[in-house]
């Protein structure tokens, strides 16, 4: 497991809001659209009662440009 399993959409949704991130809109089914005004980015953030799969979180973290190392300090 790596330093992103395990993360649950709640968790990550904090994390993301404490970054900075602003819920935009709903997406496509069970799917959200985040903004991230410091970078002027959007990313698709699923709506999941699982863990987030790590390669997701990544995908997440890298459409806004966001660093994993700040992301697990927020």
């Amino acid at each position: 497991m790596g330093r992103l399993a395990g993360f649950k959409y709640k968790k990550v949704v904090r994390k993301l809001k404490k970054l900075g991130l602003l819920f935009e809109r709903e997406g496509k089914g069970s799917h959200e659209i985040w903004y991230n005004p410091k970078t002027d980015c959007f990313t698709v953030v699923p709506r999941h009662s699982k863990s987030l799969p790590e390669g997701t979180l990544r995908a997440v973290l890298k459409e806004a440009k966001i660093e994993v190392d700040e992301f697990l300090k927020a």
